[in-house]
């Protein structure tokens, strides 16, 4: 006899909600399915940017990391840590890198302005390597994504300031 255990759903639709492997998406639908005979409510979140769908077991959600868009707080913590200065390991470029990633994956604004602020050049500077780049605009992107949510900005306008931030450092 399986026992239905009743999730208290925190999102609704239209809500904009962060996914931390894929960054900022809107949250579409909360459904049932009927998945391999057994029933199974799910939130169904949209992110336009990749053309995706994503479809969350209600009751995985916590453990998947989705999660509301951050408080005005959280960013702001997040835009300190992109004036802070750079504090690049030496150590091999493979296992910065896997960190990196896995800070951009952990879905943590904080997290992902530190990557942003360790692999920011200016103009001036030496170039960046081409998987040093991929990693920064994506870390960017994600971040830049949260923060036009935040504020009700656009995502170019958010983009803009958190690099005017990086450029006066």
């Amino acid at each position: 006899m399986n026992k239905k255990v009743a999730v208290k759903n925190p999102f609704c639709s239209g809500e904009y909600v962060v996914y931390p492997a894929h960054g900022v998406g809107k949250v579409s639908d909360i459904t049932t399915q009927t998945v391999a005979g057994s029933e199974l409510e799910l939130i169904v979140v949209n992110f336009d940017k990749d053309k995706m769908t994503l479809r969350i077991p209600l009751a995985k959600a916590k453990t998947t990391g989705l999660r509301k868009i951050s408080e005005a707080d959280t960013m702001n913590d997040a835009l300190a840590t992109l004036k802070g200065k750079a504090k690049v390991k030496k150590v091999m470029w493979s296992r910065r890198a896997q960190e990196y990633e896995n800070k951009i994956n952990s879905g943590s604004p904080v997290a992902i302005a530190e990557v942003i602020r360790d692999l920011y050049r200016s103009e001036n500077l030496a170039e960046q390597s081409y998987s040093e780049r991929q990693i920064y605009e994506q870390a960017l992107d994600r971040l830049a994504n949260e923060y036009a949510v935040c504020e009700n900005i656009s995502a170019e306008s958010a983009t803009k300031k958190l690099l005017d931030i990086l450029s006066k450092q």
